[in-house]
């Protein structure tokens, strides 16, 4: 069966296994998916990644922050742009996502950046989702 949509996947697969109060969850990768894992990484809403082969495919396998009760620390992790109606945004109309307590995730032609370092860059993109 094939994916239509990947980055809903990803979104998917964190949000599931926050509420199952897992510590990982495996992910089949791409470039862009790697991008998305790695920019949440940084920006301290997923504790570690790991690239893993498996049966001759290459997995993601991303470790979700906990907090002292052991639920994740992304309260909500949403796609904005779908196959279906891409969102695209110049550099001076990217927003902050609450205020700046959550981020924006933006696919570049510089790589994926979040909210703020493409208005820092100057450089604008798809909108791919939101965190917080």
């Amino acid at each position: 069966m094939t994916m239509t949509d990947p980055i809903a996947d990803l979104f998917t697969r964190i949000r599931n296994a926050g509420s199952a109060r897992r510590k990982r969850t495996d992910i089949p990768h791409s470039i862009l998916k790697e991008g998305v894992v790695d920019l949440l990484v940084r920006e301290g809403f997923l504790a570690d990644k790991q690239v893993t082969d498996v049966g001759g495919r290459k997995r993601l396998r991303a470790y979700l922050k906990l907090d002292q009760d052991g639920a994740t620390v992304i309260g909500r992790i949403e796609r904005v742009s779908r196959p279906g109606r891409r969102v695209y945004k110049k550099a001076r109309e990217i927003l902050r996502v609450l205020r700046g307590m959550g981020i924006g995730i933006y696919s570049t032609s510089h790589g994926v950046f979040s909210d703020g370092q493409c208005r820092e860059k100057q450089v604008g993109g798809e909108y791919l989702g939101k965190v917080w």
